[in-house]
């Protein structure tokens, strides 16, 4: 039977401290016999699908393991296989407590872009990022703030500045009705604050289709992160497998449904 816990706090917040503090008194040990991820929200609802497959052809355990860090922390600097980042920053900023994993063991694994999301039905009619310049509108983005590990730190400022309009930034600012400290975070302003674009990744409209609508962003303002992996030295030698799986064609096609890319 497949495993795939879930931290519940995920969707109100998916962000993380600046980097949890390593508790010395736990001493991590990964060889329980099944393949255990930690990681930011986002990412894991492909990976679960991912996960899903691959347990049905091997009969391996997976139990994937998301949201803020404080709920799952603990438990990855005992026994994970695996933990992922969101972006390369996040990594790096995670790294700074599993020190059982190298970074240069770090593995970018899928790319996705940054894109818009818009109210179900896109009635204010948003087409691409210089609609969010308009009059009115209404605008939550995602960032860390300098307490949290996310992400979408500094997306918004690198899509308003792709052009070099100073502009374009000192405009976008003026409409930005929330900084959201993860996209749990910011999905949650985005609903509540009746936002009209909240620019994030495509898997959150795509998971939220009920709520969001997705318009990409033109190649010229487009900013892309990756997913990426980072395995510990006494893993599970079942963690091979699954990140082989992962990185093969059939595993491309499952991350593809939600956006992301080699």
């Amino acid at each position: 039977m497949l495993l795939c816990a879930v931290a519940l706090a995920a969707l109100p917040t998916c962000a993380t401290s600046a980097h949890e503090t390593p508790d010395p008194t736990i001493v991590h040990n990964a060889r329980d016999g099944v393949v255990r991820l930690y990681g930011a929200g986002g990412p894991d609802t492909a990976l679960r699908k991912v996960a899903a497959v691959f347990h049905q052809e091997t009969g391996i355990d997976v139990v994937i393991t998301a949201g803020p860090e404080p709920t799952w922390s603990k438990h990855a600097q005992a026994d994970a296989d695996i933990v992922w980042g969101t972006s390369e920053e996040e990594i790096t900023a995670l790294l700074e407590t599993y020190k059982d994993f190298a970074s240069s063991d770090v593995m970018p694994v899928y790319l996705r872009p940054a894109i818009i999301a818009v109210k179900k039905g896109n009635p204010k009619h948003i087409a691409g990022f210089d609609d969010l310049l308009k009059d009115g509108m209404r605008v939550v983005v995602t960032e860390g703030a300098g307490v949290a590990n996310t992400s979408g730190t500094g997306v918004w400022e690198d899509v308003a500045g792709r052009l070099g309009h100073l502009s374009d930034m000192a405009t976008l600012r003026r409409h930005i009705i929330a900084f959201g400290k993860g996209s749990g975070a910011s999905y949650k302003a985005f609903v509540e604050q009746d936002a009209d674009a909240w620019i994030t990744w495509p898997d959150w409209p795509i998971t939220h289709a009920d709520k969001a609508d997705l318009v990409p962003l033109a190649p010229s303002r487009t900013i892309w992160r990756d997913l990426n992996l980072v395995m510990a030295p006494d893993a599970d030698p079942q963690a091979h497998r699954f990140i082989a799986f992962l990185m093969s064609a059939r595993g491309a096609a499952i991350m593809q449904t939600e956006g992301w890319t080699r």
